[in-house]
């Protein structure tokens, strides 16, 4: 296996930030490929209501089209919660079509929660290109991302089914979560110390949250009663908690040419994640000092001045206090506890297998 040199020159592998092992994708790739053939048409479509420019701003950040208008066959996403809001639908016995509005829906609320982040953010990049609100401007971003909010809701409420309204029910109550979240980590980046109980509970909203809706959303659909749905809720949520442990890896040491973002991005940004709050929480020398500089971090005139070098510096602090080596360990547990709770829903042996494997994906990644 290719490994590069990390932080304090020691030999790392960049694939692979939680596990020491490179899960087999192959299957994988399929669920990936099926989830986004499915629901991307119906996306589309929903989309294409969109009044103008709306429906082409919106067109732009999905990848469908470029800056200039033009046709494109851009990077859409993983495509990880439309995969798995249809084998939720197949874990109920139904039909993997069953779960395509669910999948949708789901895929509206997440890209209404990027562009908005984007824009909070300062981010000016996202999977390898300028973001929307970079190019469209901010009250595009700002729209697009309220409609896209609003088209989620009304592509559920259509199908008029008693299990529409209860899959939407369950989409407004994580979309809620997902907002609680992303004020959470908002107001943790001016805080001096957060403690790693609050950063979980913020990453529980603002990724488990959406993506416990996914892995339920089709089961509802579907027809499963509410115990079947909480059972596969609660292995999406913790699945989610892995997934954001590994993205706050990679936003401190992922490779910018896979995560399409720049080098320490979460330490400019000055984020509280799980490596930086596990790492003030470890006390020690490095602890102490890593401490000491975020402080001054807070109070500078010219962060955003800061060399490599500087940041470069922060993240090998963050290492030697433990926090990585924590949140890669938080990402083994919470991926532990995911998969348990599939052993609590009757369920084809073949989609409980899918489930594991798509769960493996998530903390096998490197972007």
């Amino acid at each position: 296996m290719s490994s590069t040199t990390g932080t304090r020159g020691e030999s790392v592998t960049p694939a692979n930030p939680a596990f020491d092992t490179v899960a087999d994708t192959t299957d994988v790739t399929a669920l990936l490929e099926r989830g986004r053939a499915l629901s991307t048409p119906v996306l589309r479509a929903a989309v294409d209501r969109l009044a103008p420019p709306m429906d082409t701003v919106a067109a732009y950040h999905f990848g469908w089209i470029d800056a200039q208008g033009q046709p494109a066959d851009g990077d859409g996403g993983k495509a990880v919660r439309p995969a798995l809001a249809l084998l939720s639908a197949e874990a109920a016995g139904a039909a993997p079509e069953a779960g395509v509005p669910g999948a949708v829906a789901v895929e509206l609320v997440h890209n209404f929660s990027l562009l908005h982040d984007d824009l909070m953010d300062g981010d000016e990049q996202r999977r390898h290109r300028d973001t929307v609100w970079k190019v469209h401007g901010p009250a595009q971003a700002i729209l697009v991302g309220d409609a896209l909010f609003a088209l989620a809701n009304e592509v559920l409420l259509e199908l008029g089914t008693v299990e529409a309204g209860r899959a939407t029910r369950r989409l407004t109550v994580a979309s809620r979560k997902l907002i609680d979240g992303q004020a959470q980590d908002i107001s943790y980046e001016h805080r001096e110390r957060v403690t790693v109980e609050e950063c979980l509970e913020m990453e529980g909203n603002k990724t488990g949250a959406l993506l416990a809706c996914a892995c339920s959303i089709g089961a509802v659909l579907g027809g499963a009663d509410d115990r079947t749905a909480d059972t596969l809720e609660a292995y999406g949520y913790h699945l989610g908690l892995a997934f954001q442990a590994v993205d706050d890896l990679l936003g401190i040491w992922g490779d910018p040419e896979s995560t399409g973002k720049q080098t320490w991005s979460d330490l400019r940004q000055r984020k509280k994640s799980l490596p930086v709050v596990a790492a003030l929480a470890a006390g020690g020398p490095a602890s102490e000092r890593l401490g000491e500089l975020l402080a001054a971090d807070a109070k500078s005139t010219d962060f955003d001045s800061f060399s490599e070098e500087e940041f470069a510096a922060r993240a090998a602090l963050i290492e030697e206090a433990g926090g990585r080596e924590w949140t890669a360990q938080e990402a083994r547990r919470q991926h532990a506890v995911a998969i348990e709770a599939l052993h609590r829903v009757d369920m084809p042996q073949t989609v409980r297998a899918q489930l594991t494997a798509l769960a493996d994906f998530v903390v096998v990644r490197k972007r």
